[in-house]
Parts: structure tokens; C-alpha cells; sequence
């Protein structure tokens, strides 16, 4: 029988947070079995396996309801925390095999029981959309361009591309309502895996608010994100919302689903460049009665 452990993963003060199955010896299973797994609980799910070669210590693979997904930031840190707790790690620094390539995860024991996990993601790239993309998104958010900042929409990636969505305020943000199919066909039409809006909620204290539309992950709506966080953290950068250095940018998200999540993003620079950034957050088993 498949051990599955159930974690909540960027959780804000202790409650919230995405809930993510985990499987931390997943050899024995096909991919039928892991898929079987996360539409069983209807949540994307981590999987953990040996490395394919020298270069890494582990791979990881990821599925949700409908298909495997490349990367997914949230299972690759419950994953980690998981295995820490369970005495499992190798090393507090962690080189890992994804489908999008490889990640690295920085894992501090300072409370043993309570680890913080960081892990890599590559500089982003951010594009602004046409005016017939972001026509789009407008219907297919059901708004208008008064609802948003004067500041393009954007399709953003570091491993899977995300659609950034810059609402007037938070209150506007919380207020948007989705059809999942017509948030899966505006995706597919401009080239995204996710809608994300988001809002300012303390440009001083660089907080920001968000919300992820999945594009076909099976259900309507995520409670936390690291993969979009991690590209809207860039689209920050890029339209000026944040100054170009290493201070911890915090994204919160499920606020609607009444399960308020944490991100926070730290941007790398060399020699005033961006190279890269981390993503982290807390993670808490969860209760069984959310499966």
C-alpha cells in the first residue's frame, strides 16, 4: 500500500496553505498509479524517485487530476519538508531532477521539526501580451480595463508561463469569478498554463495579493502557486512594483477559497542583473479530513 502523506504548503500564520499528497518513495509506482493518486485526492501531487544520473540526488515528478505538469513549486517544498522531517534527507542542500529542468532545494534545520525550504528558479522572462491576448483575458475574466492598473498584462515564465493580471486593488482581485472552460480556452489561445492576477496590497512593504486560474489541472482555482509567484515576482521587477535587489517579496493567495497562503520570493542579481530567484514558504501536515 502507497504511503501518501498530505501537507499544506505556504501557509500564513499556522493555517491555509495548498494542500499537496506526497509520496517520498514512489519506485514502485507507474505513472497510471501517481495519477490515480492526485485525481484520488484532488490536488497536484510530489512524487519522489531515484535519480537518473550523477548530476542529482533525486527526481521528482508531479502530477494533478489530469495530467503530469513539469515542475510544481509547492510539492517540490512539501516533498523536502516531508522527507526532513522524516529524517530522509541526504543533505540540507539538494540537487533534484524535474521534466523543466533541474532545481535545487535549500533546506534550514534551524527547528528540525519545523524546516524552512527554499528552492531555485531560473531568471524569468516576461513578455507583455498583444491587444487581442489581453482582449482575451478580459473576457474571459469577465472585466474591463478600468478594473486594471496602467500597466500591461504579461506572460511570464521561469518554468511554466503564467498571465499576470494587474488588478486596481485587492478587494477587485478577491471579487473575480472564473468558468473553467472558458479559462482553459483563453489559456490555450494566448499560450499560458494559468491566469494571475494579482494586486498591490503594500508596495512599501512589498506585499503583494494573487490568484491562480489553472489552465487544465482539473479543478478552478489554487491556494498557492511558487512556480506563478516566482514569474510574477519578475513582472514586479520589470514594471517597477519592486527595487532590483535580494529583500523578500511575500505573494498571498487563496484568500477566496478561505485558505490564505504565504510565498515569499527572493530575487538573485549579479553584477545588477537578475540571474534567478529562490521561492519558500512553511509547510504543516495537514488534516486527513481535507482529502
Amino acid at each position: 500500500m502507497t504511503d501518501v502523506k498530505l501537507v499544506n504548503v505556504f501557509t500564513h500564520q499556522g493555517a491555509g496553505g495548498n494542500p499537496c499528497p506526497i509520496v517520498v518513495d514512489a519506485s514502485a509506482l507507474a505513472p497510471s498509479d501517481m495519477q490515480r493518486i492526485a485525481a484520488d485526492y484532488g490536488h497536484e501531487s510530489g512524487f519522489v524517485l531515484p535519480a537518473t544520473g550523477g548530476d542529482a540526488d533525486y527526481t521528482f515528478r508531479f502530477w494533478v487530476p489530469r495530467h503530469e505538469m513539469e515542475m510544481c513549486g509547492h510539492a517540490t517544498i512539501g516533498a523536502l519538508w516531508t522527507m526532513a522531517t522524516l529524517g530522509q534527507l541526504r543533505s540540507h542542500q539538494v540537487r533534484i531532477e524535474t521534466r523543466s529542468g533541474p532545481v535545487t532545494g535549500f533546506v534550514d534545520m534551524a527547528n528540525a521539526a519545523d524546516p524552512y525550504v527554499e528552492i531555485t528558479q531560473p531568471v524569468g522572462k516576461v513578455v507583455d501580451l498583444t491587444q487581442a491576448q489581453e482582449d482575451a483575458v478580459l473576457s474571459a475574466l469577465r472585466i474591463t480595463r478600468s478594473d486594471l492598473l496602467d500597466l500591461p498584462m504579461q506572460n511570464a515564465v521561469t518554468s511554466r508561463v503564467k498571465t499576470l493580471i494587474p488588478m486596481k486593488s485587492v478587494a477587485r482581485l478577491n471579487d473575480l469569478q472564473t468558468i473553467m472552460p472558458t479559462t482553459e480556452a483563453c489559456c490555450e489561445s494566448i499560450g499560458s498554463t494559468g491566469l494571475y492576477p494579482y494586486a498591490v496590497d503594500s508596495e512599501s512593504e512589498r506585499r503583494f495579493e494573487a490568484r491562480q486560474f489553472p489552465k487544465s489541472s482539473g479543478y478552478p482555482e489554487d491556494a498557492a502557486t511558487g512556480i506563478a509567484a516566482a514569474a510574477l515576482a519578475f513582472g514586479l521587477l520589470k514594471n517597477g512594483l519592486v527595487t532590483p535587489d535580494s529583500t523578500r517579496i511575500t505573494i498571498l493567495q487563496g484568500r477566496p477559497l478561505g485558505a490564505l497562503s504565504e510565498i515569499g520570493v527572493r530575487l538573485g542579481f549579479a553584477d545588477e542583473a537578475p540571474v534567478g530567484c529562490l521561492v519558500g514558504g512553511t509547510t504543516q501536515l495537514a488534516d486527513p479530513k481535507q482529502h
